[in-house]
């Protein structure tokens, strides 16, 4: 009997790391992450804490619009904001949501999304809201995943009205590649806040997937935290009515996680970098130009 392909070392850890995880408590761990994070850390030792982690994810400080001991937190400094101008916004009708490199993309066929080679989701269990994914179907989508050099933040894609967010309670697994490439539906059975923009073409939906740790998924248009939402344990619908502008923001991961961004079948075609390649927000996701 031949051989079967050989396992390198670095594919046996991430098979070891992904399987540890499926046996261990992940709720009390992630917990226990998000309280962490969110945690005062003394004036003094913010600054060079900061720059020790900067240094060893390789984000970039000089972008950070604010002095650094004024994040309280790790999570405050996750969510940092930045100065003027470091993220311009394309004239284009179409702008990346956030920062990330590009995990897949494509169109939605027979209501389904690639997560990674060999593994697939529905569009229904995503967004979850029947009248959403209904509008969706035959749409594009595009998944972007924030590494904890990123920026955190998270902006509108398009010119439109936020209409309501969708806070889907679930799990919490970390969205790294290897957890992508090993996890069935992923995203959608990890906890999630679907954002959904009224824009020229229909419905968009702007999906911020939480992961270990991230409790604190910040919404600009509610002006809180989504912890209480978490503690009710419940799907929840919550109306909005608030005007966007492209580059607008829309909220914040107090750690590192993914968007997925949903557009409906009129939306412009998107022209997107190759998977794995990064995307930096605000930048044009179409080759057509706004008006």
């Amino acid at each position: 009997m031949p051989p079967g392909p050989r396992v390198t070392l670095s594919e046996l850890r991430d098979r070891v790391t992904v399987g540890s995880l499926r046996w261990a408590p992940m709720s009390a761990y992630s917990t226990v992450i998000g309280a962490t994070a969110r945690r005062t850390i003394p004036r003094p030792l913010r600054a060079p804490l900061y720059r020790a982690f900067a240094a060893a994810v390789g984000a970039r400080l000089d972008e950070v619009g604010a002095p650094l001991p004024s994040f309280a937190s790790f999570g405050d400094f996750f969510a940092r904001p930045l100065t003027d101008g470091a993220r311009p916004v394309a004239a284009a009708p179409l702008v990346a949501p956030s920062d990330g490199a590009i995990g897949a993309a494509g169109t939605i066929t027979a209501g389904t999304l690639i997560q990674a080679k060999g593994i697939d989701y529905r569009l229904d269990d995503l967004v979850v809201d029947p009248d959403l994914a209904a509008a969706l179907q035959g749409g594009q989508f595009a998944t972007i995943y924030l590494s904890p050099r990123d920026y955190h933040r998270v902006h509108a894609p398009v010119r439109g009205r936020v209409t309501a967010y969708h806070y889907v309670p679930g799990l919490r697994w970390p969205v790294s590649p290897k957890f992508v490439e090993r996890v069935d539906r992923l995203f959608a059975v990890n906890e999630r806040v679907v954002i959904e923009v009224a824009s020229p073409w229909g419905p968009v939906a702007v999906v911020m997937v939480a992961a270990t740790g991230v409790g604190n998924v910040w919404l600009t248009h509610l002006g809180h935290d989504t912890r209480p939402w978490r503690r009710a344990g419940a799907y929840r619908h919550e109306a909005v009515a608030a005007s966007v502008e492209p580059g607008d923001e829309l909220g914040a991961f107090l750690l590192g996680s993914t968007v997925v961004l949903v557009l409906p079948p009129g939306a412009p075609r998107l022209d997107l970098p190759a998977v794995g390649a990064s995307v930096r927000c605000g930048a044009a996701l179409t080759a057509d130009e706004g008006p």
